[in-house]
């Protein structure tokens, strides 16, 4: 066997639990591969305040999430973006399929964790997107300034309340229990909110309207008595909160799981099957929290460690051991680092990560780009155009072009263009800022190449796409599921030149969000037809067009 296609443990899934599992792992010289179908944080991504991680007074889930893969990487842990499509655990050497090939390992960890849970009540389906919403980061600030019924009793009820009513008129919070089911500390911050009222032993039956929400009915658990809250000429929102579904579909064959799905494991983190490890919320716990999840990640490592160690004696075989930052192989990393933490000084716009990140993007990129601006003379135009002034100062891949007899509805706009001036067919309306910055950049990369690797079958089928067709997104630059969204459909439009994808800002063009009834992002629209709501990869997309 190749030892350099041999692993000593796969971690299925990048969330704090995996990532951390991953630092230990690493750290102690075992060579460990995160692999991750969505994006690397998981869940707590969407969370816009994290105050109660020990040692980091308030952050957000994204960056505490990013701050652990650095970290991990930094110690040699390799990541890779791609779906687990099946587990053999059969052999000694288990083998892991997967979307982009198959992965041969000593010991496999499990940290999928759960997704949000739909409660199913009537319209619930319906309404998702158009006023049913499932991440208070995400789209709460479709609802400023207008009532907001929170569904759930538990830790992200009441937390989210609290966020959100930094934009609603009021909060009102639907309890189906007695009381929270959550620590007292954070019911009673809901509690005691002067914008929030609280209802308790509520369920919801149905919500309805015409095409955006225009009424909600629940009734009381106890005496059966419904009450309807109703609008004439406005709307709400509905933000669902109620528990979540452990990802377990891949080992329900492999180890036990509950009656709810969630992996049953020892006191080691080992499932019921040898060699195979869970830990996060994919497990049977009292607590689903980051510092929880973590230390599952960290005590599944070092039991794994063990298990490695019995496997390599074994089989004889040893995996390579993970090249660590720093090292001889990694010097010219560190070096592009160190330069981007001194240009920063130069150019306050770009922090030092930016610009290591700019660095290492322009230097592979193969062909000039033009940058095709569409500008009026609004404060958010002039943003736009210093914005990518300085984002071409940095390269000599970029140069800036100001359009003529714009199409004010459409302006502030970033139009993507080849070095002989062709449409490259993406463009940006607004300032690409905040979560989409690396989408925006991974677009100019795609269409200047070598761009970002994808499977044959996949590139097929985008070049297989023969009609003209419009991508039309609608995003928030506070959106964390957003950013996949837009790369899936830039690289689409990238590889087939009858492809187009033209991403808002939905902040700037508000005229948008009523003309598609959007109260939830990230908002997909094909050749102006019906909107598609939530993330999707490459193939989603093409199965929709």
């Amino acid at each position: 066997m190749d030892n350099k296609n041999l692993y000593d443990v796969v971690v299925i899934g990048g969330g704090p639990a995996g990532l951390t599992a991953a630092l230990y792992l690493a750290r102690a010289c075992y060579r460990v591969i995160v692999l991750e179908k969505e994006k690397f944080g998981g869940q707590i991504t969407i969370t816009s305040e994290v105050v109660n991680y020990p040692g980091i007074e308030v952050t957000d889930g994204r960056t505490l999430t990013e701050k652990m893969r650095v970290q991990a990487q930094n110690f040699g842990a390799e990541f890779k973006l791609a779906e687990v499509t099946s587990i053999n655990m059969d052999n000694d050497i288990k083998e892991i399929e997967t979307t982009k090939g198959k992965i041969q390992c000593l010991g496999v960890l499990l940290a999928t964790g759960a997704h949000p849970s739909m409660i199913g009540f009537e319209g619930e389906s319906e309404y998702k997107g158009h006023g049913v919403a499932y991440c208070a980061t995400c789209d709460g600030e479709f609802f400023k300034g207008k009532d907001i019924f929170v569904i759930g009793g538990g830790f992200a009820a009441a937390e989210e309340s609290v966020f959100l009513t930094k934009y609603a008129k009021h909060v009102t919070i639907l309890v189906r229990e007695e009381d929270f089911t959550c620590a007292k500390a954070t019911a009673d911050e809901a509690k005691s909110n002067k914008d929030i009222t609280v209802f308790y032993n509520k369920e919801v039956v149905r919500v309805e309207g015409d095409g955006v929400l225009r009424s909600i009915t629940w009734k009381d658990r106890i005496t059966g008595e419904e009450t309807t809250h109703k609008v004439e000429n406005d709307t709400f929102g509905v933000f669902v909160f109620a528990g979540y579904t452990p990802e377990t579909s891949l080992v329900k064959e492999l180890a036990d799981t509950d009656e709810r799905g969630y992996i049953i494991t020892d006191r080691s983190q080992m499932t019921t099957r040898e060699g195979l490890f869970a830990a996060g919320d994919v497990c049977i716990k009292p607590l689903r929290q980051v510092v929880t999840a973590v230390g599952d990640g960290a005590l599944a490592a070092t039991e794994l460690e063990k298990y490695v160690v019995k496997m390599q004696k074994k089989t004889g075989l040893v995996p390579e051991q993970p090249v660590r930052e720093g090292s001889a192989n990694n010097q010219e990393l560190s070096s592009v680092k160190k330069e981007a933490a001194t240009e920063e000084s130069r150019n306050a716009l770009f922090t030092p990560d930016m610009l290591a990140q700019l660095d290492a993007v322009f230097s592979r990129m193969e062909n000039r780009l033009v940058l095709n601006l569409g500008l009026d003379n609004r404060t958010s135009s002039n943003e736009l155009k210093h914005y990518m002034e300085e984002l071409a100062k940095l390269t000599d891949k970029l140069s800036i072009k100001l359009e003529e007899n714009v199409d004010t509805a459409e302006v502030p706009y970033v139009k993507v263009c080849r070095e002989d001036g062709s449409y490259a067919g993406l463009a940006f309306h607004g300032i690409p800022g905040g979560h989409e910055f690396t989408s925006f950049i991974l677009g100019l990369y795609n269409v200047a190449g070598p761009g970002q690797q994808i499977e044959e079958d996949t590139k097929a089928r985008i070049q297989a796409v023969d009609k003209e067709t419009k991508l039309k997104l609608m995003v928030s630059l506070t959106c964390t599921m957003c950013p996949d969204l837009v790369v899936a459909t830039q690289r689409i439009a990238s590889l087939n030149s009858k492809v187009t994808t033209e991403v808002y800002d939905i902040n700037h063009f508000p005229e948008l969000r009523d003309k598609y009834q959007i109260m939830s992002v990230p908002c997909l629209v094909i050749d102006d037809g019906k909107p598609n709501f939530g993330k999707k990869d490459i193939n989603q997309v093409l199965d929709l067009i």
